[in-house]
């Protein structure tokens, strides 16, 4: 056998035995054994290195130094889910579902493991990237950290598709985390706070080496991609494991939502005996044709839910009540609380929401209250115990005042919070709206965090987010903690987010209710900052989905001189302020007011570049039939009730070759 061979057949043995024991957990080998091969294969690697392979199984050791992780824009968005916390909510889900699609509707359960969230890339059946979820649409390549994680196939077997991506969570087993924090106490350092964060910043460390001692695992559960050959959900389960994934075997078909229940009631007591922290169940439509018909909204999957078990809750006291000032203005309470631990974290603060709240409650200072996680997430205060609050203690008065700037607050009818209208002159204001600028899903500008805003905010080199163009490194070197590579980063990541795309700048101005999709609607409908500025309240409420409060919202930004002048520095910057020529050679009116539904199964066009056409082309894209609508665009298996429904309403049914007509 030559040496290329012998390295071959080493590298498959290796992945195979690593396969049966962190996978199948049925090792055929002894630790010993297995050393021994990878030493040998090591040995050959650096004496032949031209047969390097970058997913050998000798480099899950680590080493590799990572200084910046770059960030990667998914091709396929990592949508968030939508929760639901009782048997209504979920019967409430299927009723909205089966409105939507025909025939009979199964689901597929699958317990939902508390990690970080991962995006693996395969093509040609080798791993090629690892994407942490980041905001959803972009993430940041942790491809070098991920192949230390022994359960993460670097090669897939049997018959995967040529390209495709698999979405999981990157967790840290409970016995591993103990071991883990008994070494760091025995080391005289502070114990990790829990499983999750752990395994979250692990994924972010700069040595690979050390991600590498870390026991992380990487359980899978989704597969996204084009015709990928698979119908069902549970389906793609089962090919997931046969390919080479760890892939938890506790998920479950369900015919009802009856037998969801029976899985949910199961796993809410028989999630302790996991070896992995776990905080409820998702649900999935199983079948991905009618996942296809149900989409998305703009955040979340219509086909999914995931039922929260309850939440874990404590006593605590309430020691003092402040209040936050956010960018926009808008005050919050926030209870300070005696640290009490919660679901792995130690909790010293509570959002208390707003003044209504807060009378809701009768909370009150020195008060014993419970405390709940959102979701496990977000701490809340639920309740008071009343049988021991003081019998001396007084009703919490809400200030009438802004904490930071003294600014008489207003609360306007119909809204819930208390505003401070002084936003040229309140510093969490100014602070707040640039942090917001510069943020992930605006600007993005790299080189500059919170902290360092509020820095050029206080030394008085920024009042606003034009003035971070004017910025020189003379200006930022005598700064605390700003050493020349830092001031460096900073002008390059301020120069470079003039690359930013239009509706990214437009949603980092900060109007009120203009959110990422918003600003893209706008953006797509105007073309230009120009126009959107000169847009009246009525020309705004036409444009799709944009609703009275958003047109008002945009009119009185613009209404404010301070606001035209920002746009226009920001414009003599050379920032993007209209469409880029690229997108507008894509784009036409040809579909312009035109309302299309989507249904079935297509040849030429997947369905999501169908629906992309469509927008592209100036048309509106519905998930159900209506007396509005202009054209159902049928493929094969489309629903009877939709056709049904169609042929009631006199809605013109095309096909596929007829609507890629209409473009021609």
């Amino acid at each position: 056998m030559n040496i290329e061979d012998k390295i071959s057949q080493l590298r498959e043995e290796l992945r195979q035995h690593n396969y049966n024991y962190y996978v199948l957990d049925a090792a055929t080998i002894s630790d010993y054994e297995f050393d021994m091969k990878l030493k040998e294969l090591q040995s050959l690697e650096e004496k032949h290195p031209e047969f390097y392979d970058a997913n050998s199984p000798t480099l899950r050791v680590g080493g590799e130094i990572t200084k910046n992780f770059e960030t990667i824009v998914h091709e396929q968005r990592m949508y968030s889910l939508d929760n639901s916390y009782s048997k209504e909510d979920l019967l409430d889900w299927e009723t909205r579902i089966k409105k939507l699609v025909d025939g009979e509707v199964k689901y597929t359960c699958e317990l939902k493991y508390d990690g970080a969230s991962i995006s693996l890339t395969y093509e040609n059946g080798e791993l090629v990237r690892a994407v942490t979820r980041g905001d959803g649409i972009q993430g940041d390549n942790v491809t070098t950290n991920v192949k230390t994680i022994k359960s993460i196939p670097l090669k897939l077997q049997g018959d995967f598709p040529p390209k495709f991506d698999i979405r999981g969570e990157i967790v840290l087993p409970y016995e591993g985390f103990a071991k883990m924090n008994r070494e760091r106490l025995a080391a005289g350092e502070e114990p990790y706070a829990n499983p999750r964060n752990t395994a979250s910043g692990s994924l972010k460390l700069q040595d690979s080496g050390e991600t590498a001692k870390r026991p992380l695992d990487c359980l899978l559960y989704n597969l996204v991609g084009d015709r990928l050959g698979i119908s069902s959900q549970f389906e793609s389960l089962e090919k997931a494991r046969k390919w080479g994934f760890k892939v938890p075997e506790e998920s479950r078909l369900a015919n009802s939502i009856d037998e969801v229940l029976d899985f949910i009631n199961l796993w809410n007591d028989k999630r302790r005996d996991l070896p992995y922290e776990t905080d409820g169940v998702v649900i999935k439509v199983n079948d991905l044709q009618q996942q296809e018909e149900l989409g998305f909204t703009a955040k979340a999957p219509r086909w999914a839910m995931a039922y929260k078990f309850k939440a874990e809750q404590v006593v605590t006291t309430l020691n003092e009540i402040t209040y936050q000032v956010g960018r926009t203005g808008a005050i919050t309470p926030v209870a300070n609380l005696e640290p009490v631990q919660l679901a792995g974290t130690t909790v010293k603060r509570a959002s208390l929401h707003n003044a209504d709240q807060i009378q809701k409650l009768d909370i009150r200072v020195n008060d014993t209250v419970f405390v709940e996680k959102g979701g496990e997430i977000i701490p809340k205060i639920v309740g008071v115990d009343f049988q021991k609050r003081d019998k001396n203690s007084t009703v919490t008065q809400y200030i009438t005042t802004c904490p930071e700037c003294d600014t008489d607050l207003v609360r306007k009818e119909g809204e819930a919070q208390h505003y401070c209208l002084n936003t040229q002159g309140c510093p969490p204001q100014i602070v707040g709206r640039i942090q917001h600028y510069i943020s992930r899903k605006a600007l993005d500008i790299e080189g500059l965090g919170g902290e360092t805003v509020a820095l050029l905010v206080k030394e008085g080199l920024i009042t606003n987010y034009a003035d971070l163009y004017d910025l020189k490194k003379e200006q930022l070197i005598p700064l605390e903690r700003m050493a020349e590579k830092s001031a460096d980063n900073l002008i390059e990541g301020v120069a470079k987010s003039k690359e930013i795309p239009f509706e990214r700048v437009l949603f980092g101005l900060g109007i009120r209710y203009v959110g990422e999709t918003v600003a893209k609607k706008l953006a797509k409908h105007y073309k230009t900052m120009d126009a959107i500025v000169k847009a009246t309240e009525e020309e705004l409420v036409n444009v799709d989905e944009i609703g009275i409060k958003i047109a008002q919202s945009v009119r009185e930004f613009f209404d404010v001189e301070d606001h035209k002048i920002l746009v226009e520095r920001l414009k003599a910057y050379g920032v993007q302020l209209q469409i880029s020529a690229e997108k507008l050679a894509n784009q036409t009116d040809t579909l312009l007011g035109k309302t299309f539904v989507v249904s079935g199964v297509f040849e030429k066009v997947s369905r999501n570049e169908l629906k992309k056409l469509i927008e592209d082309n100036g048309g509106k894209v519905s998930s159900s039939i209506s007396s509005k609508t202009s054209y159902v665009v049928a493929g094969a298996n489309m629903g009877p009730s939709k056709l049904d429904k169609a042929n009631k309403l006199a809605v013109t049914i095309i096909s596929e070759d007829d609507f890629l007509n209409l473009l021609t």
